[in-house]
């Protein structure tokens, strides 16, 4: 009864612990990548506005035409170059889905970087394309060898998420620099993940868009402005493939929620730094907390860490006591091939972070520093 494709795709691992902590009291919840504060009010009240006033209906497909306008303007100054065109999305999930449709063909090959945000595996399998993954432990930088070495004739596309979900890893110019040329040279299409770009702690953002010409760019507002719920995000870059993309929403999706877009109008202007400078301070506060046990690499940019568990230790069983103590976090599996650490989002309150601290602390002590 069920078609085929649908085998190979498994209930998101982020979703099973978003239900447990909603049957949970109390939970120490440092599992699903949404901000802890709210959506600004007035940010909020524009959209309350935009209903008020009658906007409730379908928009144009591509977005309401002063949104795409004043954003496509607002990207080019930000990411330094020009698109020749921009649609909006719903939200980022919904952009690399008509993404995927629009240029994955069954066979095609799409290289990966692991670890990787958990939606990018399955999609490409649902469409029938090949995930091929490119490891970027230890420190999950981006190796041009590596790279080379996984290219065929059926590599097609290749994706890349900086900041990054799960690391934190924010890729730096020289390592971009060397990366795309090995892209150039065999003429892959890049799809960049920029959602969370606003959230960088210190160190410079390079859009992948500004160094290579052949890069499908997406970004959103989820993340930047807490509008998760509101599934606002945006494609820009070659015309035929935002035209096609385009196309495919008129079927799918239809439109981005038109109140969303009025209000995400005015957010452009909104000045989030401040919300930014917390961040940094909650990072700071986890990695320092947890360096002494686990080994991890300091985020530069999101609001997740990936502490990695000692050789040979047992993430299933460590992320299952987690659990037991009401601490929720995300096994490695769920963004890796490889099984040897686990997510924390640290997108949360500070005494929530300090509380998820102190439990993982007392299980790494209790379980491999003995």
């Amino acid at each position: 009864m069920i078609a085929e494709r649908m085998k190979k795709i498994d209930s998101s691992g982020i979703r099973k612990v978003f239900d447990l902590a909603a049957k949970m009291e109390d939970p120490i919840n440092l599992s699903i990548g949404q901000p802890d504060f709210d959506i600004p009010e007035e940010i909020k009240q524009e959209a309350i506005k935009a209903i008020s006033s009658g906007m409730n209906r379908y928009t144009q497909t591509g977005g309401i035409p002063e949104l795409r306008a004043k954003l496509k303007e607002k990207l080019e100054k930000e990411k330094k170059r020009k698109f020749d065109d921009i649609m909006i999305t719903s939200g980022v999930s919904g952009g690399l889905f008509l993404a995927f449709l629009t240029l994955i063909n069954p066979g095609d090959e799409v290289i990966v970087p692991d670890p990787y945000f958990v939606m990018y595996k399955h999609l490409v399998n649902l469409l029938g394309g090949v995930p091929k993954y490119l490891s970027t432990y230890p420190d999950f930088s981006l190796d041009p060898k590596k790279l080379e070495a996984l290219i065929t004739p059926k590599t097609k596309i290749m994706l890349l998420n900086s900041p990054n979900n799960p690391t934190g890893k924010v890729y730096t110019r020289k390592e971009l620099t060397d990366f795309l040329a090995v892209a150039k040279k065999h003429n892959i299409i890049v799809i960049s993940d920029e959602i969370y770009d606003l959230f960088t702690y210190g160190e410079e953002f390079v859009s992948v868009a500004e160094l290579y010409e052949n890069t499908l760019l997406l970004g959103g507002f989820s993340k930047t402005y807490a509008m998760t719920g509101w599934r606002i995000g945006y494609a820009a870059g070659n015309q035929t493939i935002i035209n096609e993309m385009i196309k495919l929403q008129q079927y799918t999706f239809v439109c981005a929620p038109s109140f969303a877009q009025a209000a995400t109008l005015k957010a452009l202007d909104y000045d989030m730094s401040s919300f930014v400078s917390a961040y940094k301070v909650k990072r700071d506060m986890i990695y320092n907390g947890l360096k002494e046990n686990f080994y991890v690499v300091k985020p530069e940019g999101a609001f997740y860490i990936f502490p990695q568990l000692p050789k040979g230790e047992n993430t299933e069983l460590f992320v299952n006591k987690a659990l037991e103590n009401k601490v929720l976090i995300i096994p490695g599996n769920v963004f890796s091939e490889s099984n040897t650490g686990f997510r924390i989002s640290f997108a949360a309150d500070n005494k929530t972070i300090e509380k998820g601290i102190e439990v993982l602390n007392k299980l790494a002590l209790e379980s491999f520093k003995k």
